[in-house]
């Protein structure tokens, strides 16, 4: 490791989230009400652009709160503002937070944002995006995917589908274009000008049995064709594929993770590109590890890929109570230092962690 920090929350959290001044939001997802959404400050050698060398504070802090009487399952910071939303069972409403301003320790509860038919649809997921106004994607299944303008509630877009497919994850590609990736893995590509085209979701390629499937959108610098950007999919057995959008029905690659077992829930199953980086992604939620991989190596054999790094700090870490150890349940990017990665486990372990390059382009 070039550097790692450690931090200990007082519960568990699925999501880790950068916000305004290089912060990080984190947020609880126990079954009970008093789930903590936390602001943290990093470590000040992490907020440093050059290496500073020692530096006696190494620890996070924590700048301001508040609780929520739901589990948090996904949190998105809404560029631009001071601004949170959040969802999470028992249904896919979604709640808005203020993150006070800096006499304030308080992170408080300001607004709910309803979903026609919500009651008993599983959590919603969420993306976040300023471009035109502070709008929020959101959806559980296909055929209740929506933007909504987070001050005003307002509905700007209302996609249509008649299928009930639930989702895994979506992404804004750029001010006008979505990206939506059901449980399945199939893809749905969405353009905000014209609402009344219907979502179809493409079917995966030649793809394994899988029983869950997420994924990750590359975002290039401001102005650059969204399309452009490899999307990566990441199934709960631990397969790996790469789609141009411009043709969704031929694979770029494939690959395998060298996981010790598949997932059996998917719960916490995640892919994510690296910002800085070209060609990386992080992939984690198997278990106590995050591994690193570079795509550029793949092919069309899907063989098992081999990782350039592995931090399996959480699976030291001690149980956390149940019957095995520590699972990751969360990991990101740091926006601007190349290999320095953000990662929760089950435990209420967080850790911030640089590896040492030692080969590759990576």
């Amino acid at each position: 490791y070039e550097a790692l920090h450690t931090f200990e929350l007082q519960a568990p959290t699925r999501v880790i989230e950068w916000a305004r001044g290089s912060r990080i939001c984190v947020a609880g997802y126990g079954p009970s009400g008093g789930n903590e959404i936390l602001q943290l400050l990093p470590p000040p050698t992490l907020q440093a652009k050059e290496t500073q060398g020692l530096c006696p504070e190494r620890d996070f802090k924590v700048e301001c709160g508040g609780f929520s009487n739901r589990p948090v399952y996904s949190l998105k910071h809404v560029p631009d503002t001071s601004l949170l939303v959040t969802s999470g069972p028992p249904d896919s409403s979604l709640q808005v937070w203020q993150v006070s301003a800096e006499d304030s320790d308080v992170i408080k509860s300001v607004s709910a944002i309803s979903t026609e038919n919500g009651l008993g649809q599983p959590w919603a997921k969420i993306a976040a995006t300023s471009a035109r106004a502070p709008w929020i994607l959101h959806g559980s299944r296909l055929n209740n995917v929506q933007i909504t303008e987070v001050e005003s509630k307002k509905n700007v877009y209302v996609a249509a589908s008649r299928s009930s497919e639930e989702l895994s994850d979506v992404a804004f590609l750029d001010c006008s274009t979505l990206l939506v990736c059901c449980a399945k893995g199939q893809l749905c590509l969405a353009d905000t000008r014209q609402p009344q085209s219907p979502l179809e979701a493409t079917t995966v390629p030649s793809a394994p049995c899988g029983l869950r499937w997420c994924m990750g959108v590359k975002h290039g610098p401001p102005g650059s064709d969204s399309s452009s950007q490899p999307v990566a999919r990441l199934s709960s057995t631990g397969h790996l594929t790469l789609t141009d959008l411009r043709k969704v029905s031929e694979p770029l690659a494939w690959a395998k993770c060298s996981v010790s077992c598949p997932s059996s829930s998917a719960e916490f199953l995640s892919i994510s590109w690296a910002p800085a980086l070209e060609g990386c992604v992080a992939v984690s939620g198997f278990d106590g590890t995050v591994h690193v991989y570079e795509t550029r190596s793949w092919d069309g054999s899907g063989k098992e890929a081999e990782p350039l790094f592995v931090h399996k700090g959480h699976a030291f870490g001690g149980l956390d109570g149940s019957e095995g150890p520590p699972v990751v349940t969360a990991h990101t990017w740091h926006p601007q230092k190349p290999r320095t990665l953000l990662s929760a486990a089950s435990d209420g372990s967080l850790h911030i962690w640089d590896w040492v390059e030692s080969r590759g382009s990576c």
